[in-house]
């Protein structure tokens, strides 16, 4: 296992985490310590989860079934990893993840019909999991459009329920509540499909509730949601590897909400924009957010080959140095989870 290699500065900004982090309920002074921190992240290399113990630095690696992998959750009560595989076009489940405590090969406990093309990120509401595909759905490169495969997880099995086909191409998913948030692809565009799980129940092509354009952003990719903060990434030319950012957006709710359907999100007064030269962001592709201690989670798939970052000084903007700068070939997706 390889230890201390991610930057004690913020692993010691999260050891020092109290009150605004709880699932500790009997600390009597009143303040909630954290007692486990760990992002979760996919690559398209290799398919493998590398596992980045945030509060001690060690980082191991779980060998998977798959080759490629794109979109991956912890499900802390489960104690397992949903995984999309991109080299089997399905979903896999490993089970008793914390039992790791050094890097391991792991075999899949439940495994998923090989319905996906091209899965891109996934998101879980109770026992819906729900795979964004980017795969050209008619075979007409002119009309955009996509899928969205609703899988329901129940004893001990994935089942697919109904696929939505999209109007328009798809990356990353967030669910806020009920609601499913939707990159959509090749633009500057984030959509909402409301109370998603419940309305959308049979295959059918179904146009997004509301949908508004993000200024500044030129394509993009990755979005993150935790306390009324969102954050989306932007890749901008996907053959550079050095013109990307994110942008971060506070009480997020009512500023969508305040945007009619078609119209634009100006930056001014609403946003925060981080890019450039320091940044080390080329490509991306997708991002996690903690609102406990305002860190942003970045997969980085172009810049040096691939990276994982995290920047826990970002509400300014600007072009910022990562707190955590670690190589990862082709990191694809990522997941972070405290308590």
């Amino acid at each position: 296992m390889k230890k201390n290699v991610l930057n004690f500065s913020l692993i010691a900004a999260f050891a020092l985490l109290t009150a605004t982090s709880c699932d500790n309920d009997d600390n009597d002074s009143g303040e909630n310590e954290i007692e486990s921190s760990q992002l979760y992240v996919s690559n398209n290399a290799d398919g493998n989860v590398t596992v980045y113990d945030i509060l001690t630095g060690e980082v191991k690696t779980l060998t998977t079934v798959a080759t490629a992998a794109e979109g991956i959750y912890y499900d802390e009560d489960a104690d397992e990893i949903i995984q999309a595989s991109r080299s089997s076009n399905q979903l896999n489940v490993y089970s008793s993840i914390s039992t790791y405590l050094a890097s391991a090969v792991i075999s899949a406990s439940v495994t998923s019909t090989a319905d996906v093309e091209s899965p891109r990120d996934i998101a879980v509401k109770d026992n819906f999991v729900v795979v964004a595909d980017n795969a050209d759905v008619d075979g007409n490169p002119d009309t955009a459009d996509g899928r969205l495969f609703v899988y329901t997880k129940s004893n001990g099995a994935l089942t697919l329920r109904n696929i939505v086909t999209t109007d328009f191409a798809l990356w990353g998913i967030e669910f806020v509540g009920d609601d499913l948030y939707t990159v959509v692809d090749k633009t500057n565009k984030l959509a909402v499909y409301t109370n998603f799980t419940a309305m959308n129940t049979t295959n059918a092509v179904v146009s997004a509730s509301k949908t508004i354009a993000i200024e500044g952003i030129v394509r993009t990719h990755g979005l993150a949601y935790d306390k009324g903060t969102m954050i989306l990434t932007d890749v901008a030319d996907a053959t550079s590897d050095a013109d990307g950012a994110f942008h971060i957006i506070t009480d997020f709710d009512s500023k969508f909400d305040a945007v009619a359907s078609g119209e634009t999100m100006a930056v001014a007064n609403n946003q925060v924009r981080i890019s450039g030269s320091s940044t080390f962001l080329g490509n991306p592709v997708a991002a996690e957010y903690d609102a406990a201690s305002e860190t942003i989670f970045i997969a980085e798939a172009a810049n040096g080959g691939g990276k994982v970052l995290a920047f826990s000084n970002a509400s300014a903007g600007g072009d910022i140095a990562p707190s955590i700068n670690n190589t990862l070939a082709s990191a694809s997706s990522l997941y972070f989870y405290a308590n």
